[in-house]
């Protein structure tokens, strides 16, 4: 018997795959891979068969190749990571030649007795062995290439970390004025390297996390420059002194968690595991509850027990709290008391089932589960009343900003008796605001949603206390022009906060009665400007309205075509489907804004809408990049040439997001251009959604049948190597170190789906 051409191997394939650019590299590998191993296995095989999978087979090996030389390439420019790349890409390739050497049966005779090769066909266990290896071998180079992505943050942060010590020492303005332009230019290339990372992570608890640092960095950018030129100016001023400091320990504590992130380290100040918020809770007793119906003896009677008075216990975060109302307070209580009297009927009923060892719960039994789940029920829907009224309110009653104008009165007035008077009232209304954070975060409904509630607590509880400090100095030094600019900075970054806070409380909102569509509350980069100062919100007159209204009519259509020609893919989980979605949907909101309807309530809701929708908008053209790399010539000139015009559309909503605007008039201007705008983005996704979808289901077809060798032919005949853009090392890559070419050259594996 003929041994097989791939031996045993202890090489680890329980590699976790992290980022989505992995993951997409490996899609037309396994695609490939699993079309050789379910070929049709008949008793006779055509010529036509045999040429097809010995084409295959060839292409593989040649593929792999090229992506192990570019692996082996890395390896040599990294010393830490060269043994083990160096060993996974050995094994690549000496899986990529078992698959050659299984898949040459173009010249044997299906027929032929005397024929003792191995082949796919004699010995099926060696191609799958050799698959696995490939695999495995292959997703090994990737990760570790990420590493090196990883690597890149890493010595980005080191150099900020270095710069901004350099820049908290510094004593004279020339220094820090050079310094701070060195500082600059780090942390334009740290976001870009963090905000590819965003984008590319699966987890989206990571991606709020990192969200949520990264809105930390760019807003104390501006805090840190106006906090230490106050400091410089006044540098015996014990409340500049603080304020500054405050300033710096935020953003080290920003960068650490994003360092954190990428690497999955945990941190004293990380360890702890997010709170189970009372929605989860909630959500996972009634699961409990409703499973009984399926299984008597799947959790014991006490432990349901221990479970609701869990859950009651949480809700003394409402309760509890002096801000609560007198009647939200007791309609909660009776709420508790009510699921317990319930819980209690079933737990009876639960017993006597189980005593009779029914296998099925009795109907007294089923009746008691109904209203069991339906008490809780009521008891979250008054929470999440509770938790969003008291949001809201308070984002009424604090959107006057009485107590900031106040402040900085007083402090330019230079009297201190009243900074420290008003000072207290902001303490309360942050302590309040705190609360509400907090509650909120018991009722968001997803880890993202409870992430950036805790983000929204975090920077209320910090920058309180950095502008009462701002004020003071300001009080000291009344007749100082930077230190009431430092003072203006923070206020304005507590409006923002403030613009975030209902954003979330929409979000939650529309989470919690079912419409998850992405309004994106997270923070991002460039929601904001550079300095911080927030859009004036502007509402509409009747006679607006109605002339906004027939711009909207267009858009409402164009966002109804786009949702037609969506339903027609197979594929529904496909990414350029998924995003086409998000942008019809946010399309249909700014139709809706025109109307005077929906969530979009002013000219800033909008606004904002129309930023995230051209973020969104990107994001679909790096789907189409990825998706034309599968494509031959004519059809992937076709789908550039439209990426190219989406492209541009999306940045040009984006420059017009960062255009001021000032009067009724211009502000009427903006959103008419915000609508034009959006129209071309949708005409171009209108017109690259029937076309991908075709090209979709051709080679979804082509890669199902193992037919038509010719076209094989014809695109390996036509396709070219592929040229590395930049260097290795990765500093001309957009996905750094050298990911880019690893990704290109797997790419020419996909000869079923052309290239």
């Amino acid at each position: 018997m003929a041994s097989s051409p791939c031996g045993n191997t202890n090489f680890d394939s329980g590699l976790e795959i992290k980022t989505r650019s992995v993951e997409q590299t490996l899609i037309p590998l396994v695609s490939q891979i699993t079309t050789l191993i379910n070929h049709k296995d008949k008793p006779k095989k055509s010529e036509r068969t045999l040429a097809a999978i010995h084409r295959v087979g060839q292409a593989v090996s040649v593929a792999v190749g090229r992506f192990v030389a570019v692996g082996e390439a890395i390896a040599a420019e990294n010393q830490e990571l060269k043994d083990e790349m160096s060993q996974a890409c050995f094994e690549a390739r000496r899986a990529g030649d078992a698959i050659a050497q299984l898949t040459d049966v173009g010249s044997a005779s299906p027929s032929s007795q005397i024929d003792t090769r191995v082949t796919v066909f004699s010995d099926r266990t060696a191609m799958v062995k050799a698959a696995r290896l490939l695999l495995s071998s292959v997703t090994k180079v990737l990760v570790l290439a990420d590493r090196i992505v990883i690597k890149q943050i890493i010595t980005s942060r080191n150099k900020v970390l270095v710069t901004l010590d350099h820049l908290e020492r510094v004593s004279t303005f020339q220094e820090f004025v050079q310094i701070f332009s060195q500082f600059g230019n780090e942390m334009v290339e740290f976001a870009h390297l963090t905000g590819d990372r965003q984008n590319d992570l699966k987890d989206e608890k990571k991606k709020a996390r990192m969200a949520a640092a990264r809105a930390v960095l760019e807003k104390c950018t501006m805090m840190l420059l106006t906090a230490s030129k106050t400091c410089l100016r006044h540098p015996d001023c014990e409340s500049a002194r603080i304020n500054k400091d405050a300033v710096f320990h935020r953003m080290r504590c920003a960068l650490e968690q994003v360092i954190e992130i990428v690497t999955e380290a945990r941190s004293c100040g990380d360890s702890k595991v997010l709170p189970v918020s009372i929605y989860n809770g909630i959500r996972d007793f009634k699961s409990r509850v409703e499973y009984l119906r399926e299984n008597l003896y799947s959790w014991s009677p006490q432990d349901m027990g221990s479970q609701l008075d869990i859950l009651v216990e949480r809700t003394e975060d409402f309760t509890d709290s002096p801000y609560t109302s007198h009647e939200q307070r007791q309609a909660i209580l009776g709420l508790c008391q009510l699921a317990r009297q319930e819980a209690q009927q079933l737990l009876q009923c639960w017993i006597e089932a189980q005593s009779a060892h029914a296998k099925q719960p009795p109907e007294d039994m089923e009746v008691s589960i109904l209203k069991t789940c339906q008490s809780v029920s009521d008891l979250r829907r008054e929470l999440h009343k509770a938790a969003v009224s008291r949001a809201s309110d308070q984002l009424k009653v604090h959107g006057e900003q009485l107590s900031l104008r106040a402040l900085k009165a007083a402090g330019a007035e230079g009297n201190l008796e009243a900074v420290t008077e008003y000072s207290c009232t902001l303490t309360e209304q942050k302590e309040q605001l705190v609360e509400t954070c907090r509650l909120l975060c018991h009722v968001s409904g997803t880890e993202p949603l409870e992430i950036t509630c805790i983000h929204a607590e975090e920077t209320f509880h910090v920058i309180g206390p950095q502008i009462i400090s701002a004020a003071q100095t300001l009080a000291l030094h009344p007749s100082s022009k930077i230190a009431k600019e430092n003072l203006e900075v923070f206020c304005e970054a507590w409006e923002s906060q403030l613009c975030d806070m209902a954003l979330l409380v929409r979000e939650i909102n529309d989470v919690f009665e079912g419409d998850k569509r992405p309004y994106l509350s997270l923070p991002r980069p460039g929601k904001h400007s550079a300095n911080l100062k927030t859009s004036k919100s502007v509402k509409l007159d009747a006679e607006e309205q109605t002339s906004m209204a027939k711009l909207g009519l267009e858009l409402r259509l164009l966002s109804s075509d786009v949702d037609t020609e969506i339903e027609k893919w197979d594929d529904q989980e496909h990414e350029i489907v998924r995003q086409s979605q998000c942008l019809a949907s946010m399309a249909y909101n700014m139709y809706l804004f025109t109307r005077g309807e929906g969530l979009l309530k002013t000219t800033a809701d909008f606004f904002h809408q129309g930023e995230v929708l051209s973020e969104e908008g990107l994001q679909l053209c790096s789907s189409l990049r990825t998706f034309a790399v599968q494509l031959v010539d004519e059809e992937k000139s076709t789908v550039l040439t439209e990426m190219e015009k989406l492209v541009a559309q999306c940045q040009q909503l984006q420059m017009g997001g960062k255009t001021p605007v000032q009067g009724k008039t211009a502000t009427f201007q903006k959103v008419d251009t915000f609508i034009q705008t959006t129209k071309g983005i949708l005409t171009v996704v209108l017109s690259v959604l029937p076309y991908c979808n075709k090209l979709h289901r051709k080679y979804k077809s082509e890669r199902s049948s193992l037919s038509s060798p010719q076209d094989w032919r014809e695109r390996q005949d036509t396709s070219t190597p592929v040229k590395e853009e930049g260097t290795l090392n990765g500093k001309n890559s957009s996905n750094g170190f050298g990911i880019k070419s690893l990704e290109q050259h797997m790419a020419s594996i996909n000869l079923l789906e052309g290239k």
